[in-house]
């Protein structure tokens, strides 16, 4: 009833599980992943302890297929189970048990293992083979490509509707304070797949940070534009915004200290245009504060183009 591809990025060392089913909110029982240890998808009538001890042999030396085979060989019902497990060295091991509804197999790779059951045919498995060797984009966005590819193939013959992508880098969680980097699902949709894409494109928008490259001057001109579209949506100085955070907002920042009153940013501050001050600097930042686009905070006399796209968009459904 489920397709999945555990893989290894070889040029950042993720590792990363997608996977789609005609099963509600597969991601909460098939992927499991650990930075600088492995990953496992465990599926068809899951024996969900293979992800855990899975990743704890992982983790104590044992290869891909030692960790396999000391699995299957322990579980009464392997043969109706099934198993994909990658390494952080890139070793891979697939298990496929006879007893798993048609059609249903797997194959691996160098730093991957791709399986499915109940499975319009067997090319659905090499599409998301396929797929992860031909490469081409970034790590998150290949492997929601395997699955979009092993769809175009007919997928889970029974339909779709939940998918999953899990992928893990060591202190790349929200924070800092974990590996889970990126952890989305869908759990009940006509077009999961489609639908986890758009998650990842809102994941990157939100969690990822501008590079200085990126960034554009703030001139005269594009100020202008800012604080005209900054008042159309209320966020002004003085504005909608303003007028509901500012109750609150300094007395949170008093009560924590002057340290919380600093964001991350990229950039270096550089000279601002007339039109342009630290008050309708800090209505920004509060907007963007707002529609969870802290993470691209930029230097005053830059701004990332992105939450420009961001904030036309917003100004123009006003």
């Amino acid at each position: 009833m489920t397709y999945s591809i555990v893989a290894l990025d070889p040029a950042t060392g993720d590792l990363g599980v997608a996977v789609q089913s005609k099963f509600l909110a597969v991601g909460a029982v098939v992927p499991w992943a650990q930075a600088g240890v492995g990953a496992v998808a465990t599926q068809s009538f899951a024996n969900v302890t293979f992800g855990p001890g899975g990743l704890a042999r992982l983790a104590s030396g044992m290869s891909a297929a030692q960790v396999l085979e000391r699995l299957v060989s322990a579980d009464p019902l392997r043969s109706q189970r099934q198993v994909g497990i990658v390494d952080a060295h890139g070793g891979s091991a697939t298990h496929t048990g006879g007893g798993c509804f048609a059609w249903a197999g797997g194959l691996t790779g160098p730093g991957f293992a791709a399986q499915g059951n109940i499975l319009a045919q067997a090319s659905v498995v090499d599409g998301l083979a396929d797929t992860l060797l031909a490469g081409g984009r970034p790590f998150p966005e290949l492997l929601v490509a395997c699955l979009a590819a092993a769809d175009a193939q007919g997928g889970d013959r029974r339909g779709r509707e939940s998918a999953s992508l899990l992928v893990v880098r060591a202190n790349a969680g929200y924070g800092g304070a974990n590996d889970r980097w990126i952890d989305l699902r869908v759990d009940h949709d006509d077009d999961p797949i489609g639908q986890l894409g758009g998650l990842l494109d809102l994941q990157r928008l939100y969690l990822d940070r501008p590079t200085p490259e990126e960034l554009a001057p703030l001139d005269e001109g594009l100020a202008t534009e800012i604080r005209s579209l900054l008042s159309k949506v209320g966020a002004e100085p003085g504005g909608r915004f303003g007028n509901v955070y500012a109750p609150m907002f300094p007395d949170q920042v008093a009560e924590a200290g002057p340290e919380a009153s600093e964001r991350p940013m990229t950039g270096t501050p550089t000279a601002l245009p007339s039109n342009w001050d630290s008050t309708w600097q800090g209505a920004l930042e509060d907007w963007m504060g707002v529609e969870n686009l802290e993470e691209r905070t930029t230097a005053p006399g830059w701004i990332d183009p992105r939450v420009l796209a961001v904030l036309r968009s917003k100004a123009a459904a006003v």
